[in-house]
């Protein structure tokens, strides 16, 4: 039961590489991605260009276009203010800010230390793992390949 598979290879590195070939169904693969990647970053950027000078004055914060003072230091949302407060929705953290022209008051969004020391230890325990993991396969997979060549030496030095 050999897999069928098309011949059709096209070497890539030259002479320099002569092992290194990329099948059709790569290639496929690689134009595929680069067109989902190239549609989400001209898409974004076409509806960023819908955004009409009016739209962008009205929907500025103050303390997106004139100098601020931090009036309450960056503290965790209660569930109800994250549940109504749009500030609230994305780090879950706000801080009071006082616009220094308009004297105004707003929350402004925020990032904890706290938060961004848990995420940055969970990231660093994630990279250990996955590094112990792969090195491991690496192990096995080696172990496996010296058994085979072992295995293909011995049968060749038996058949003399």
């Amino acid at each position: 039961a050999r897999r069928m598979e098309s011949d059709c290879r096209i070497p890539l590195g030259g002479l320099s590489q002569p092992g290194l070939l990329v099948t059709p169904r790569t290639l496929a693969l690689c134009a595929f991605l680069w067109g989902l990647i190239s549609v989400r970053v001209f898409g974004a950027a076409v509806l960023e260009e819908e955004k009409t000078p009016e739209m962008v004055a009205f929907a500025t914060p103050c303390w997106q276009v004139e100098e601020f003072v931090v009036a309450q230091e960056c503290a965790q949302c209660n569930s109800f203010q994250s549940k109504t407060w749009l500030a609230c929705s994305s780090t879950g953290y706000v801080e009071k800010i006082n616009c220094a022209k308009s004297n105004k008051d707003e929350y402004k969004s925020c990032r904890s230390a706290v938060m961004e020391e848990r995420r940055f230890w969970r990231f660093e325990g994630t990279m250990v793992s996955l590094t112990v993991l792969f090195a491991l396969v690496v192990v096995m997979r080696q172990r496996a390949l010296d058994r085979l060549a072992s295995e293909k030496v011995r049968k060749q030095i038996e058949s003399i």
